[in-house]
């Protein structure tokens, strides 16, 4: 695969798998409390992932494999416990009448990795890769306040605890990113399949054992409640392992901010299938929250 623009295919891929999985989230969360439906989305997901590494060892025949070092398994460790808390807080949301504000707040991950990548990641940012994220953001903003029911004072509508769920959740996924690409491109490879492949399984293995030990401290019977859900949890778990793959490859390959900038095109995605298959009518500000995020996917298209 040509390393030039795979990261926008993969990053593509990652939007369709995570749109199909945040569903289901949303769903089993209704009957399983968050910590759960985050383990399951880590643990039914390793089987798929794993084979997808032992693929791709295989096919290198193991000789490319270099042993991590100190610099992968830092921030490996960070991104792994950083994603964990950023899904338990984005869960959280789906309880709250006011998700649209939170979820908005979610949606500034996009700003925040361009932010921090800049300032402690080293990441340089063209002129025109800001302005594509900038008027990426601004279309999701616009998007979600299209959407809101603006009778709330106006205070009350900006801050409120989904806020600071969304906004923590955020940060921590902005912070995730870029460990995550700072992880894999410490290895060294050349093959950058495998290098976010080898980044992706051991962020998953650390999740799951950071998960399990927090819930046999805080409860013992856990594993129930994932046996009776057990089809929504392999759903869940195989969506989420697809999408992972193109995330964490996708982050090897190209800047963090320029991946999640071009992935707010789920926005598009979803107005789209409101207003073709469902038939629900667009609202003018929603028209201009999607003509300033396509703005901002072309930006970065042409860098």
């Amino acid at each position: 695969m040509d390393q030039t623009n795979a990261w926008i295919w993969l990053t593509l891929f990652a939007v369709v798998s995570q749109s199909a999985r945040t569903a289901a989230q949303r769903q089993l969360s209704r009957r399983l409390d968050e910590v759960l439906v985050a383990l399951a989305r880590y643990a039914f997901g390793l089987p798929l992932v794993a084979g997808y590494f032992a693929f791709l060892l295989i096919r290198e025949g193991g000789g490319t494999f270099s042993v991590p070092g100190v610099t992968f398994w830092g921030f490996v460790l960070l991104a792994s416990v950083a994603q964990v808390v950023a899904t338990v807080l984005m869960l959280r949301l789906f309880h709250l009448r006011n998700f649209a504000v939170g979820i908005t707040y979610v949606r500034s991950e996009t700003f925040l990795t361009a932010l921090l990548g800049a300032i402690l990641f080293g990441e340089a940012i063209a002129f025109f890769g800001w302005v594509a994220i900038v008027m990426s953001v601004m279309g999701v903003i616009v998007l979600n306040v299209a959407r809101q029911d603006l009778g709330a004072s106006g205070w009350a509508l900006i801050w409120n605890p989904a806020a600071a769920l969304g906004l923590g959740a955020g940060l921590l996924f902005a912070l995730t990113s870029l460990s995550i690409r700072t992880a894999s491109l410490s290895l060294g490879q050349t093959d950058f399949l495998l290098s976010g492949a080898t980044t992706l399984l051991f962020t998953i293995i650390i999740q799951i054992i950071v998960m399990v030990v927090w819930l046999l401290w805080k409860r013992r019977a856990f594993l129930a409640p994932l046996r009776v859900e057990w089809r929504a949890c392999l759903f869940i778990g195989v969506f989420s392992g697809l999408g992972s793959i193109g995330w964490f490859t996708a982050f090897t390959v190209q800047i963090a901010s320029y991946v999640k900038a071009l992935s707010q095109i789920e926005l598009i995605l979803a107005i789209g299938v409101s207003s073709l298959i469902f038939k629900e009518k667009i609202k003018p500000m929603e028209y201009l929250g999607v003509g300033l995020i396509a703005a901002g996917v072309l930006c970065l298209v042409w860098i």
